[in-house]
């Protein structure tokens, strides 16, 4: 997961190095973007050193002598760098899972109420499509002032999430609301809007990932361009949720999640072979590896020398999804469809024929998602409803896959 830590001008600012790193000890990576009255609080070098990550401070580049904590210089910026600053703001908001606000003061609420982006965090809010949340800290006479609440309830209607401020003695000396919630509040609060929680513990989620690879000969193989992501984020988020995962992998080049148990195969029947004795312990099953429809009838022992035309005769593997389905007694069973045309009536089929419990299809003619790519959109499909998913993180739709789970034990009178 990748979070924007928002921070902006109130005394609470330096909170938020420790927020910073509670996020990171639940597996977040965090960039944190500064507002301006930010830094007369706390600077951007102690973000820097905790996160590892470029600390954003403007929409555009500063001066050597202003980023160094001196005095500004006046030399132009380089133009190449204006360039690229004028659309971080963008290519920051499509690769955040949430943007975290704290602390949020009235000014940043108003503008984010109101539609004004004149500086990288409230542009950063318009241009993001991940969750958001906010975590307010102010005076209690700014709190209570019905242009701020009336700017909260804006954002609430928009699905901003909102950390309430708690009550006490306030840095200005006053006694009331406006103190910034604790830091574990935010923390809990981020990570549920991000759909981690353990509404999964005392599953066992059997998942399949990444391609399988069929033997011409001892140097060459068919495969697929699936990367992985997409079942390894599943693996992730279920484990977060509380799940036990058993992970059943093809090669890829990914780092599988700590905590899953992990079978790495590399055939479709090395697959078959694998999920079999591992499907009697499985609650769930959801099969996202793209396993190969075909392989060599006879693959040679030799490498093929090069010798004009080639004819390979191909006969089917065996088909693990349909034999899942068949065997299945409790376990819900959610299939992946990855298509290129005609992709709802498709997957309707697969839903039917595979006796599945639900199936999540993808259209993967579409450039930037899908097959190699950190992103997808998807349409998850079961007998009771059609959720659609549009484009966004695989992560996010991972959450949106195992949100799942409870709906179809529900709808099939299964035990939660």
């Amino acid at each position: 997961m990748k979070i924007a830590l928002g921070v902006s001008g109130g005394i609470a600012a330096y909170k938020a190095a420790e927020v910073l790193r509670l996020l990171q000890d639940r597996g977040s990576r965090v960039q944190v973007v500064m507002t301006r009255a930010a830094r007369e609080f706390i600077q951007p070098l102690t973000f820097a050193a905790l996160s590892g990550e470029k600390v954003i401070t403007g929409l555009f580049p500063e001066s050597k002598a202003e980023n160094s904590g001196g005095e500004i210089s006046g030399a132009p910026a380089d133009p190449s760098s204006i360039q690229d600053s004028a659309i971080e703001h963008i290519s920051v908001a499509q690769s955040i899972d949430a943007l975290l606000v704290m602390p949020a003061t009235a000014d940043v609420i108003a503008k984010f109420a109101r539609g004004i982006a004149n500086d990288f965090l409230t542009t950063l809010y318009l241009a993001t499509k991940a969750p958001v949340i906010i975590a307010p800290a102010m005076n209690v006479n700014m709190w209570e002032h019905p242009a701020t609440q009336q700017n909260l309830q804006i954002l609430r209607e928009r699905g901003v999430h909102i950390v309430e401020p708690g009550a006490g003695y306030l840095a200005c000396g006053m006694l009331g609301a406006g103190r910034l919630a604790e830091n574990h509040a935010i923390v809990e609060a981020t990570l549920e809007a991000l759909g981690i929680r353990q509404d999964l513990s005392g599953e066992t989620i059997l998942i399949t990932a990444g391609p399988t690879r069929e033997k011409i000969d001892p140097v060459r193989y068919l495969t697929n361009r699936s990367s992985g992501r997409m079942g390894y984020a599943l693996a992730e988020a279920a484990l977060r949720r509380g799940a036990r995962v058993l992970l059943v992998t093809g090669p890829v080049a990914l780092a599988p999640p700590a905590g899953a148990e992990v079978t790495m195969v590399e055939s479709a029947e090395q697959m078959r072979e694998a999920v079999r004795p591992l499907l009697p312990e499985a609650t769930t099953v959801i099969k996202t590896a793209a396993v190969s429809d075909y392989k060599p009838k006879n693959a040679s022992q030799q490498k093929i020398k090069r010798a004009g035309a080639l004819t390979i005769e191909l006969e089917p593997t065996a088909d693990i999804l349909s034999e899942i389905g068949r065997r299945k007694e409790s376990q819900i069973l959610i299939g992946f469809a990855a298509e290129t045309e005609n992709a709802l009536e498709n997957a309707r089929y697969k839903l039917v024929s595979k006796s599945l419990d639900a199936v999540v299809v993808n259209d993967v003619s579409r450039e930037g998602i899908g097959f190699d790519s950190l992103r997808n959109a998807v349409t998850i499909i079961s007998e009771h409803e059609v959720v659609d998913v549009p484009e966004t993180t695989k992560w996010n739709v991972a959450q949106r896959v195992l949100d799942q789970i409870p709906k179809l034990k529900a709808h099939r009178k299964l035990p939660a």
